[in-house]
């Protein structure tokens, strides 16, 4: 595949002719992601499920030292193209490395822990390949009672209420230095518009539809049909006054519970 990778200074990096662009929560993540790692100096840096890549080609453009862990072969080598394209040193790998133990600065997982059944399991592994001055950074779903037909479809075992997710990181040996609830208002009404749609989806799909969540979380990571249409409307004056219009009104309800989402930056004990 022939990949074309476009940079934008408010979007970050997309390639619509390849058929991924970023959506809507992704900006609203991305825009604190990136303000949450501010701080963070350049080094060895992990990210777990990374999907398209994207986010980490910010990162190596950054200086990090950059290393991907994509279980998906589709998504891998989407992820693997894009960087060839974008002219990046990123490493790419299929399963974790034996000596990947206390190696990396900072450890990335978006949108992953949702999809795996032993959470707990997870987040103790990601914790053990953190040195001991490290970060890991996550984000998850936030809300059992904002479960909608988009988690069914991605392949989601659970969605994440705050105390559950504080209980976790803390069995894992992690101490939290940020925790945000992000995404409100915009993120809440593009999932509930969509949910719709993804219900739709399932019932078109009820007879080849993967029963493994593994499957559908193979998917879930670099499919953007619908964004891809609506991009040029995105990337307008009149869609980039509405991103930053949100933008702003998302990070006055950072502390509150009304977002759909979790982030949080954690560190070894």
């Amino acid at each position: 595949m022939k990949a074309t990778v476009q940079i934008d200074r408010m979007y970050g990096p997309a390639a619509p002719e390849n058929g991924w662009v970023p959506a809507p929560r992704y900006l609203l993540r991305r825009s604190r992601i990136l303000a949450m790692t501010a701080g963070i100096p350049p080094g060895d840096l992990l990210e777990i499920g990374c999907g398209a890549g994207m986010l980490l080609q910010e990162f190596a453009r950054r200086g990090f030292r950059c290393t991907a862990l994509e279980s998906s072969a589709a998504a891998l080598n989407l992820a693997q193209a894009f960087a060839r394209a974008a002219n990046l040193p990123i490493r790419f790998c299929g399963a974790p490395d034996t000596d990947w133990r206390g190696h990396f600065g900072t450890v990335f997982a978006f949108e992953v822990l949702e999809h795996i059944a032993d959470d707990q399991g997870a987040l103790a592994q990601w914790s053990g390949w953190l040195r001991s001055s490290g970060h890991l950074v996550i984000s998850v779903p936030a809300h059992a009672r904002l479960w909608n037909a988009r988690d069914e479809w991605a392949g989601h075992y659970r969605r994440y209420e705050r105390a559950e997710l504080e209980r976790l990181v803390s069995e894992a040996g992690l101490e939290i230095e940020s925790f945000e609830c992000y995404g409100f208002p915009l993120a809440n009404l593009t999932e509930r518009i969509g949910a719709r749609s993804y219900a739709g989806r399932i019932r078109r799909e009820a007879r080849h539809l993967d029963a493994d969540p593994r499957a559908r979380t193979d998917r879930s990571g670099i499919e953007r049909g619908p964004n891809v249409r609506l991009y040029p409307l995105q990337t307008s004056f009149p869609g980039r006054v509405a991103l930053a219009v949100c933008l702003g009104l998302q990070r006055m309800f950072l502390a509150t519970d009304l977002g759909s989402g979790y982030l949080l930056r954690a560190r070894p004990r």
